[in-house]
Order: structure tokens, then C-alpha cells, then sequence
């Protein structure tokens, strides 16, 4: 298994990445388009993931976008290192920094990557 993805299963520091600088609105349209960046702030240099959220199991609710108070629970898949993982993280509106981890899902092979892109792009 690859050593970064085992070190970010590890509950860390976690940031909201924003460009061109972290702002609220920012995040909110990112999770308007259920597709965050979220990084992990104690690797060298930082590690920033692409989520594409799973809606069903993100927590909004406590969250207030307009007062920029409480926190959200953002939850999400993606791919790192030919890991497939979930990222679990909680993000404070006011600071946009929080707590999150990642949870291992399967290893794939590059052979699988290519077959799924491609089951996509046909619209299988």
C-alpha cells in the first residue's frame, strides 16, 4: 500500500483550498458543484485532493454559509497513487480549516483506470 495514502488515514489537519485566496463564497460555489479541494496541511509541502462529494453522505445542516459560523462534514471519492479512497473531513465556515482523514477503499491497477475512463466516455 502507498506510504502517503497510509499516513493521510490518520485523522490531521485539514484546509479547504480555495484559488485565488480562501474565501467562504468560494468554497460554497465549490460545494454547489459537489467538487472540493481539501488539503492536508502536516505532509511536505501539503497534499491537496480533488473530492468529488457523495451528496447522500455529506452534513451541511450545521453550517450557516450566510454567517459563515459552525461546520460542515464534507465526504467524497477519488484516487490517490492507485488507492481508491474516501476523504472524510470537517471544515469550519469561519476559518475554512478542520479535521479529516482518508479511508482506504480498494487498490486499482492503471489497466482498470483506463477501462473505467473509458466505460465513461462511451457512457456505459
Amino acid at each position: 500500500m502507498n506510504e502517503l495514502v497510509q499516513r493521510l488515514t490518520k485523522e490531521q489537519e485539514v484546509e479547504a483550498s480555495l484559488r485565488p485566496e480562501p474565501r467562504l463564497d468560494l468554497f460554497k460555489a465549490a460545494i454547489d458543484r459537489n467538487y472540493v479541494h481539501i488539503r492536508f496541511t502536516q505532509t511536505k509541502g501539503g497534499t491537496e485532493l480533488g473530492v468529488r462529494m457523495d451528496t447522500s453522505a455529506c452534513d451541511l445542516t450545521a453550517g450557516d454559509f450566510d454567517k459563515g459560523t459552525g461546520k460542515v462534514k464534507i465526504v467524497g471519492g477519488l484516487i490517490l497513487n492507485y488507492v481508491r479512497v474516501r476523504c472524510h473531513a470537517e471544515i469550519d465556515l469561519k476559518t475554512l480549516k478542520g479535521r479529516g482523514r482518508l479511508e482506504i477503499i480498494e487498490e486499482v491497477t492503471p489497466a482498470q483506470l483506463a477501462k473505467e475512463r473509458a466505460e465513461r466516455a462511451n457512457g456505459a
